[in-house]
Formats: C-alpha cells, structure tokens, sequence
C-alpha cells in the first residue's frame, strides 16, 4: 500500500479516505445507482427490451451484461473500502481482498453506432456507471498506488465480440 511503513508517523490513504465523508457520499451515490440499475434492468428495461430489434436486442443484453459486471465489481470495491473504514477487516485482508476486485479488466464504455437505439433509460445508467468507474479507478491509483488508467481494451477486439454475440444469437433462431 502507497503511503505505509512501519512507523507509526504514517498515514494509511486507504483508511483516511475511507472515513471521510467523499467517501460517505460516493459510497451512496454508487450503492444507489447499483439499485436503480437493477429496478431498471428487471422492470422498465426488460419490456422495452420486448421491442427492440433483433439486432438491438442482443447489444441491449450485451450491454446489460456489461453495465451488471461493471456494477458489481465497483460495488465490490464500495464495500471494501467501507469495511476498511469500519475496521471489519484486517489491512492484510483488505490487501488480499482488494486483488478479487478487477477494476483493470473493466473494459470502458464505447458507444457503438446502434447506441442511440438503446432504451434512453438503459444509456443512462450505462453512462453514470462508466463516470463512477472513472472515479474509482483514479481514487484506487491514488490510495494503493495502481496505474491510474484501465487496461486499454483493444476496439476492433470488443468489436468481434459484440459481433460474435450477436451473430451468435442469430444462428441459434
């Protein structure tokens, strides 16, 4: 951890911010937008999802995909940091817990031409999770000392992808 030595002089980032009220605040904003994305996903976003286009359809559940893993890794971050904050665990056991979280593997949001046919409600929540992640991948540089920016995802790979699935999901029709 950045900012930890054996002295007693040292101030521990990680703890510090943990118990601040940015941190109150951020925890709330992100905890919040993990519940409206799941009201969303489950109600609103499953019957418009019953009228989009085939096509639209399967980036619509890609995305979902996408924003749910983005969610819970950032949710799972969240809630470490306030268990550092609580003195639920040890700051070896924060450390150890920390690796599970895999904010580097979060791939950022692109925006592909058939984005605009997305549910307006769904781009949204995709949106307010791409800038939280931007916030906490900065904040986890800035605590533990990790490369402020995610693994560049390489475009014309997430472009197979999407492609993959989605000719995939034709194929089996």
């Amino acid at each position: 951890m950045t900012g930890t030595r054996p002295d007693d002089n040292t101030v521990n980032l990680a703890e510090r911010f943990a118990k601040s009220e940015k941190f109150r605040a951020l925890f709330r904003d992100g905890m919040r937008l993990v519940e409206e994305s799941a009201a969303f996903l489950d109600g609103p976003g499953r019957a418009a999802a019953k009228e989009l286009s085939r096509e639209t359809a399967t980036l619509y559940g890609t995305e979902s995909m996408r924003l749910t893993t983005r969610l819970m890794q950032l949710a799972s971050w969240l809630l470490l940091q306030r268990a550092a904050s609580d003195g639920a665990m040890t700051r070896t056991q924060i450390l150890e817990e920390r690796k599970k979280v895999r904010l580097d593997q979060l791939a950022p949001m692109t925006p592909g031409p058939d984005w605009k046919s997305l549910p307006a409600g769904f781009v949204a929540l995709a949106e307010r999770a791409a800038a939280l992640q931007s916030r906490i991948v900065l904040l986890d540089a800035d605590i533990y000392g990790r490369p402020a920016l995610p693994t560049a995802a390489n475009p014309v790979d997430q472009q197979i992808d999407l492609l993959s699935t989605a000719l995939g999901a034709m194929r089996k029709r």
